[in-house]
């Protein structure tokens, strides 16, 4: 809860509580009834009953490694209700998600297929296909992705850092968030 505040006062808008975060539900739930405008999900979701449960909190969107078809069939996800952006890693992947529903794509794990390189290529093939870029990225490299055709990129550990959350730094946290929002908007609008 706290390194979510932290990012929010960094700057950071839009925020994916991941469902191995102790207590996730709860936490959207509190972060949900103090921003109830902000742009709040639970990713990493495999389960029906998970996306219920971050539905029935109030998150705005789904986010999961794979296409998982329960989550693509839901009323909520099929009606426009609630965004599922639904993983992919190939371009037969993205091509099925999208004959199913899929309104945007997560490209995961894009750091390990080449990067911002990758983006560019499935770009290609894929120009109106929306694609959010997920797994590795650093801060210096929202740019890159961006100008290469991602949507939005995921900064998980660039954001919230392993050792500013063993040490509880959340000062860094809300500096990396302000330095990674400072950075995507100016990605963003070149």
């Amino acid at each position: 809860m706290e390194a979510a505040k932290a990012a929010i006062a960094g700057g950071i808008s839009v925020l994916e509580i991941v469902e191995s975060t102790p207590g996730v539900f709860e936490v959207l739930q509190q972060l949900v009834k103090e921003h109830p405008t902000m742009a709040l999900e639970v990713g990493t979701v495999l389960k029906i009953e998970d996306a219920k449960s971050a539905i029935n909190v109030r998150a705005k969107f789904l986010m999961s490694p794979a296409t998982v078809k329960d989550i693509m069939e839901m009323d909520y996800v099929q009606s426009g209700e609630i965004l599922y952006i639904s993983g992919t890693m190939t371009p037969t992947e993205i091509l099925s998600a999208c004959d199913e529903g899929a309104k945007i794509v997560k490209i995961y794990p894009v750091s390990a297929l080449g990067g911002f390189q990758y983006i560019s290529t499935l770009k290609k093939a894929f120009p109106h296909i929306f694609m959010v870029a997920s797994q590795g990225i650093t801060i210096d490299s929202i740019g890159e992705y961006i100008l290469r055709g991602a949507s939005a990129v995921v900064l998980s550990y660039a954001i919230f850092d392993k050792d500013a959350i063993a040490q509880h730094d959340l000062d860094k946290i809300q500096k990396l968030a302000h330095s990674a929002t400072l950075v995507d908007n100016k990605s963003v609008n070149r």
